[in-house]
């Protein structure tokens, strides 16, 4: 098959031809129709996750078909049309035993812990766990687009951030997970301000629902304070930079709550933990959404309250993919770009 590969960190990747992989006992391969390109793919690139191997293979945001079966597997047959968690399952340990999948004691993620999407075909173990079905009506592009930025974004709303109407969300960072925040929290009722430096993304944060939107970096946490009367009942970092983590903290109200969804760069200078305290404040971190808890997002999607699709503004093939990786460091794309092997 044909696939992006990498053989160092931070060296640029090429497309070539790999072996195909075959199916683990109780997993699946997955002929890949669309995966999206994820600025966690770029953390992947440049080392900053030591569970990558060499050469290795990015990508962990996708949806396909079903190609092949491994030994065990009863849920799925060739031909299912699927999508799967970024953060797959082992359905056995004490964690998926609580129904805490997300943070599974022997999870697995493609294009991290093994060769991942941006190919042809891609693996994934442990299929009767992780694999969701895919109505007809939802396409492959836009399926992609729910298995890392839409699907943690829904769980970091509703379930960290306990949103509910006429709640003040505070968004920081308008990429593909921040903007997938301001399109649930606005379809649920939430009040949203939406916080970037960029105006095309925060004229995109305006289409899907924001009512207010800030231009940082300078004074963000005064204008949301002028804003939501007071600081926003949820702030969600949606970037992973110490100073859009700070922001999120030092905008909440009192018995706020914080979401950290971006990846921080390790040894990250200090927050602002005296707030925290002053404030009775809550800190969640946000670690994607299981398998088994789709069905209520999937349900607003297959209602088009939410439309994942729209996020997507641009498609490219495996050839373009290794620019556009390299890219994501200085000049990551408007919304959701998205690979078509």
């Amino acid at each position: 098959m044909r696939a992006v590969v990498y053989e160092a960190f931070g060296r640029a990747p090429e497309v070539r031809e790999v072996p195909d992989p075959v199916p683990p006992a109780g997993g699946v391969v997955i002929r890949v129709a669309a995966t999206g390109l994820c600025r966690s793919d770029w953390h992947g690139w440049m080392g900053h996750d030591a569970d990558i191997a060499l050469p290795h293979v990015p990508g962990h945001e996708l949806a396909g078909t079903v190609e092949a079966i491994g030994t065990g597997v009863t849920g799925s047959r060739p031909g299912d049309r699927v999508t799967v968690p970024f953060v797959c399952a082992c359905g056995r340990c004490a964690a998926c035993a609580a129904g805490e999948e997300q943070v599974c004691e022997r999870q697995t993620q493609p294009g991290f812990t093994h060769w991942g999407s941006f190919a042809e075909y891609v693996a994934i173990e442990n299929a009767d766990v992780n694999l969701v079905s895919l109505p007809e009506e939802l396409t492959d592009p836009a399926a992609a687009a729910l298995g890392c930025r839409f699907a943690t974004a829904f769980r970091a709303v509703t379930v960290h951030g306990r949103a509910g109407p006429g709640d003040w969300v505070a968004v920081h960072g308008c990429g593909g997970v921040g903007l997938s925040a301001v399109m649930i929290a606005a379809a649920i009722g939430a009040r949203v301000v939406a916080v970037d430096v960029s105006s095309a993304a925060l004229e995109l944060a305006r289409e899907f629902g924001a009512s207010a939107c800030v231009r940082g970096p300078e004074g963000v946490t005064e204008a949301i304070g002028d804003i939501t009367g007071g600081g926003a009942h949820v702030s969600i970092d949606a970037l992973g930079d110490p100073r859009t983590c700070a922001d999120s903290i030092g905008c909440l109200r009192r018995r706020g709550r914080h979401v950290q969804v971006g990846l921080l760069p390790a040894g990250a200078p200090g927050l602002p933990m005296d707030r925290v305290i002053a404030y009775e404040l809550q800190l969640f971190g946000s670690h994607g959404m299981p398998a088994r808890a789709y069905a209520p997002m999937m349900d607003l999607v297959a209602a088009g309250t939410l439309r994942p699709g729209r996020l997507i503004t641009g498609t490219i093939g495996l050839a373009g993919t290794p620019a556009a990786l390299m890219a994501m460091g200085t000049a990551p794309p408007t919304g959701v770009t998205m690979i078509q092997p």
